[in-house]
């Protein structure tokens, strides 16, 4: 279901998962559009030389994914803030599995506030965090 305004918020409602596009060849391309090109974003051996245990998916590009994922349910929205931790890298051809919960709701303000976590297929959990949408009020 899309949301369009505040008022089709329910407190404790789960966002639909969304799996975004970990691929190795759209990260790389994520990387080299904004200036990161690299081993440790386009190669898994190269990355490995580096000491990680594959090709790493950018932050910033794993919270696009978040905002990705609070746009795809509330397409009116606008994201005021998201705050994330990184718990453990992200790494480009596993999947990253996100999701989220409703977890306040200021309806004068037209706010929800939302706990989002990114795990992957053996649910460990990469990224956890916060983030504030402002919704039409009516």
């Amino acid at each position: 279901m899309s949301i369009e305004n505040i008022l089709d918020v329910e407190f404790g409602t789960e966002l639909p998962v969304f799996e975004p596009d970990t691929t190795l060849a759209n990260v790389g391309a994520f990387a080299r559009a904004v200036g990161w090109g690299g081993s440790r974003f386009e190669s898994h051996e190269g990355a490995r030389k580096e000491g990680f245990p594959g090709a790493l998916v950018p932050g910033i590009m794993g919270m696009g994914f978040l905002v990705s994922a609070i746009h795809r349910w509330a397409p009116t929205g606008t994201v005021e803030h998201i705050d994330g931790v990184f718990r453990a890298p992200m790494i480009a051809d596993t999947p990253a599995i996100i999701s989220a919960v409703v977890t306040d709701i200021d309806e004068d303000e037209g706010l929800v506030e939302l706990d989002m976590t990114v795990k992957n297929t053996k649910d460990e959990t990469r990224v956890f965090g916060t983030a504030r949408l402002r919704l039409p009020k009516a």
